[in-house]
């Protein structure tokens, strides 16, 4: 029988009272009556075990009492009798039971005592109602009733209901109760009859949100207008605007609104541009990144594979349970088809790819760190990446101890990881699969075998110098040898050798360093242009030095190194385990999956139960973030946190309706899309006739009155400004290209493992750079400015929803920084070869940018003030812009201390081609550029309504 559970304040109730085993019966109240029937708890003695001394547990415990050598002021509040005899500040003034205006505890919690205010971050301060308590419980005489009888008030008094789970490290916590509404997430998916829909929506996402609209007392606001529409769902599902055309056909679409929108959303998700924009989207809650991170931010060469498998799969609509199983389990899958060899079934190539997942963590193994720890690390960091992407749950926060507030016990923490523990890395050489674009790939290897010829040319000069250093050595000493290879065959005794190094300087040592890791690295990254997955396989774990290039897969994974075991690891600490477990799942869901104990197919079958249809939580989670991405948040508001503490859904039957359509539909999310955006909700109008007083009750939109106006995400907008000039090359998939940023973090120095990184060079040609956004190469450890600048999110960490800001640094970005400017320039090139007056140039300008004509003043303006920019332009002289052909570092050499320098050469520079630039057009196209930098700038081109 699995036992239940009660909430994490509570239990700390019960776990505290374990330390207060060394309480006199003196001091606490008699609790037995002469016929030994224990008394109903007064009202302070409930006080204590359901709020003050969960408050105590939680707020003070840690500084006064947690750790008994380490108690903060003396003050130790383990028991009432250490309690009351106070701190070394304030004695037995701290509390004066029945007497809370006595008691010092109580000008410390309201922190009215200048100095000691408690806790000491104004951040946790005490609620009124917490401080209440406190006072109430003093002035019913402070009692401190023992822990049976806390269990008992426990039982008896507290609010909520238990949970079942595979337990917890203790009793306390396995009894613990929880609040119903915090275990929404758990509950079975609810079977929504649907009802005869208000206002005669035909869309049953319309009866839902307008049911809840007309109980609020309003009504919804108008469907926008097409133009508005076809902007919306084409930045929506495309990630760029739409072209002149594409809105003239839409809005002159003779068939009624709903079907030329129903139209319009077929036509869009057959867009191969639809897997880039949404696998944005998911690559941001995996993490994706093409290098390592931390300290050993190396480039991963073929983790862009991954990346495309991804795109690859949502165009295709991949059932999302397939495209759940590949990624966990893809090598497993492979190794259960007929031709299971990579290299000549793409099939296979495919799922070893999928399983890239698991590898787009941070964590890598090197000669610096500790290989059991760094396997740790990776584990922990799989299992909690697991568990917030498919399971909206972050589980790190058992990895110590069992959840605070949710019913998930360490022990379910360690069977997940279990599922993993036989998971190794590996570089599998497969074939290629069908559609993988390698169009770019001859150009890139040519610079990268420059590169490798421009190292090895400095690591030639550097050993022919210090093969001048031998020679002085023994010219110095009358021998007549060149080198100690030459000297030993000559019989001379060691004594007569140089020392190992000798003669070498600072930039002997640190330049050595840097061609010596390049050498292996640099041909490493050859593999980027190879098809090799990056990817996993079942197999015992093996201790290697480092990570300095391909991780083969051996052929036989089971011998050699150990097979994995998973124990609970006592406080986290991977050198004392404890109990061990078998590989598990979440319990708390109430379905239960038989997992295999031998370590093949644990992965599969862990995915098999995420699947099942019993299981409550991946439905709601996967259509929760698609509800998400359509319309800024999800109905649940944390889509990584279904927990306790993340956000409550607004329209719980909504959600539990919409995952039970997108498991009937077959997982199919392309119908989710088009379920979502056929609805009357999606197509409303951001103007509402009583937005003032929505916004008072309302100001969150939860109602979804009107729709809400976003900003273009980092990617978008660099997109968009690629589009409406004509130069964004639309390829799809293949290698990362390596887009301008600003030169000076471009050449900031990297270090990596004791020695620089490479430098970030563009690629040569604005063919090749000026690609979509997706295909840019993710360094974790080398951001672009301006996409950081814009909200794009690091990949430490699964991003569950994009920050959205509007600071001074973006305006300034937009009209200074090259990559708008550039822009402006090749827009104003564009619109004037593609009109024979100015007027017509301004009006293609406004087609490109908003989908719409100018207004006569907007026109009358525009052109006005071209005349004027184009007079000052007369008068002003551009220069070429130059790109530097080398870098010099200098560091501190970390044998010696002192400074070493090392000349890089930047090879793509030798043959860069700049993107068109001011010198290079007359002074009247400067002056429309100068409208066409206004334009990239402003509230409408920036926004979706």
């Amino acid at each position: 029988m699995h036992p239940f559970l009660i909430p994490w304040s509570l239990a700390r109730t019960i776990a505290l009272s374990i330390l207060l085993q060394a309480i006199s019966p003196a001091i606490s109240p008699a609790i037995a009556t002469a016929s030994g029937q224990e008394k109903q708890p007064t009202q302070s003695e409930k006080l204590f075990a359901l709020k003050v001394q969960p408050l105590f547990q939680t707020r003070c415990l840690p500084c006064h009492g947690e750790k008994p050598d380490e108690i903060e002021g003396g003050f130790d509040i383990r028991s009432r009798e250490s309690f009351l005899r106070g701190g070394d500040e304030f004695g037995i003034r701290i509390l004066e039971p029945g007497k809370p205006d006595g008691s010092h505890l109580l000008l410390l919690i309201t922190r009215e005592e200048e100095g000691y205010e408690m806790p000491p971050k104004e951040a946790d301060r005490l609620t009124d109602s917490e401080i209440k308590a406190v006072r109430e419980w003093i002035q019913g005489g402070a009692p401190w009733p023992d822990r049976k009888r806390v269990a008992r008030i426990y039982s008896e008094h507290a609010e909520g209901i238990c949970w079942k789970t595979s337990g917890g490290l203790s009793q306390e916590w396995s009894l613990r109760k929880y609040r119903p509404e915090d275990l929404w997430a758990y509950r079975p998916l609810k079977q929504v009859k649907q009802q005869e829909p208000p206002g005669g929506a035909k869309n049953t996402i319309d009866d839902f949100i307008d049911r809840k609209l007309s109980e609020a007392g309003f009504q919804p606001a108008a469907i926008a207008d097409r133009k508005t529409l076809i902007r919306r769902a084409t930045f929506d599902l495309l990630g760029l605007p739409p072209t002149p055309k594409q809105v003239s056909q839409f809005v002159n679409d003779p068939e009624n609104d709903q079907r030329a929108f129903a139209t319009l959303v077929d036509r869009l998700l057959k867009s191969g541009h639809y897997g880039e924009q949404w696998g944005r989207h998911w690559l941001d809650v995996v993490r994706y990144a093409d290098s390592s991170g931390f300290a050993n931010d190396f480039e991963r060469p073929n983790s862009w594979r991954y990346r495309d498998y991804v795109i690859r799969s949502l165009n295709q609509d991949k059932p999302y349970d397939q495209f759940v199983r590949e990624q966990l389990a893809g090598d497993e899958i492979a190794a259960t088809l007929e031709n299971p060899d990579p290299k000549s079934n793409p099939v296979a190539a495919e799922l070893l790819v999928a399983a890239g997942f698991l590898r787009m963590g941070p964590w890598e193994h090197t000669g610096m760190s500790v290989a059991r720890v760094t396997r740790q690390q990776f584990l922990d960091d799989i299992t909690d990446s697991v568990g917030q992407v498919f399971l909206a749950h972050p589980l790190q926060c058992c990895r110590c101890h069992d959840h605070k507030f949710d019913p998930v016990p360490t022990r379910d923490y360690y069977s997940i990881q279990s599922v993993f523990a036989t998971t190794q890395f590996a570089e599998v050489d497969t074939a290629w699969i069908p559609g993988e674009n390698r169009s770019f790939i001859e150009d890139a290897w040519k610079y990268k075998d420059r590169k490798i010829e421009a190292n090895n040319r400095l690591k030639q000069q550097l050993e022919e110098r210090q093969a001048g250093y031998i020679r002085e050595w023994f010219q110095s000493r009358n021998l007549p040898y060149r080198t100690v290879s030459e000297a030993r065959k000559a019989g001379i005794s060691p004594e007569q050798l140089p020392p190992r190094r000798y003669g070498w300087k600072p930039d002997d040592y640190g330049q050595e360093r840097v061609t010596r890791k390049w050498s292996q690295r640099l041909t490493w990254e050859k593999d980027r242009y190879r098809p090799i997955a990056f990817t996993v396989y079942t197999g015992n774990t093996t201790v290697k030095n480092s990570n300095r290039g391909r991780l083969p897969k051996p052929a036989r994974p089971f011998e050699g190194g150990y097979l994995e075991k998973t124990a609970i690891l006592k406080g986290g600490d991977v050198g004392s385990p404890g109990e061990s477990v078998a590989p598990g799942i979440l319990s708390a869901t109430g379905n239960s999956h038989d997992l295999p104990k031998q370590p093949q197919g644990r992965r599969l079958a862990f995915a098999n139960w995420l699947m099942k249809k019993e299981n409550p939580l991946v439905a709601r989670v996967m259509v929760n973030r698609i509800w998400q991405y359509h319309f800024g948040r999800g109905l649940a508001g944390n889509p990584n946190n279904f927990g306790a503490t993340g956000k409550k859904p607004t329209h719980p039957l909504l959600l539990d309706w919409l995952a039970g359509e997108f498991i009937r539909s077959g997982w199919s999310i392309k119908k989710m899309h088009r379920l979502i955006m056929n609805s009357r909700t999606y197509q409303r109008s951001l103007v509402h006739k009583q937005k003032r007083k929505l916004m008072e009750m309302d100001p969150g939109n939860r109602l979804y009155a009107y729709f809400e106006q976003r900003q273009l995400s980092a990617e978008e907008l660099r997109d968009s400004m690629l589009a409406i000039t004509g130069e964004l090359n639309r390829d799809q998939g293949g290698i990362p290209c390596r887009p301008d940023i600003h030169i000076e973090a471009a050449l900031q120095p990297r270090l990596v493992m004791g020695t620089f990184a490479p430098s970030y060079v563009p690629n040569p040609l604005p063919a090749q750079r000026n690609r979509r956004s997706i295909y840019a190469l993710r360094l974790r450890g080398q951001r672009d400015p301006f996409m950081e600048l814009f909200n794009q999110p690091g990949s430490e960490k699964s991003c569950e929803l994009r920050d959205q800001s509007m600071v001074s640094p973006q305006a300034l970005t937009l009209l200074n920084g090259g990559e708008s400017n550039e822009r402006a320039i090749a827009l104003a090139v564009r619109v004037s070869g593609e009109a024979a007056t100015a007027a017509e140039a301004i009006r293609r300008l406004y087609q490109l940018a908003y989908a719409r004509l100018p207004e006569p003043s907007e026109l009358e303006n525009a052109l006005s003030a071209w005349d004027r920019f184009t007079e000052i332009e007369k008068h002003i002289r551009y220069q070429a812009d130059t790109f530097p052909r080398r870098v010099t570092r200098v560091a501190n050499e970390e044998n010696t201390g002192e400074e070493f320098s090392f000349t890089e050469e930047l090879v793509e520079y030798e043959d860069y081609v700049a993107d068109r630039q001011p010198h290079e057009v007359d002074a009247k196209i400067r002056g429309l550029a100068n409208i066409c930098l206004g334009i990239l700038n402003s509230n409408e081109f920036l926004f979706i309504d």
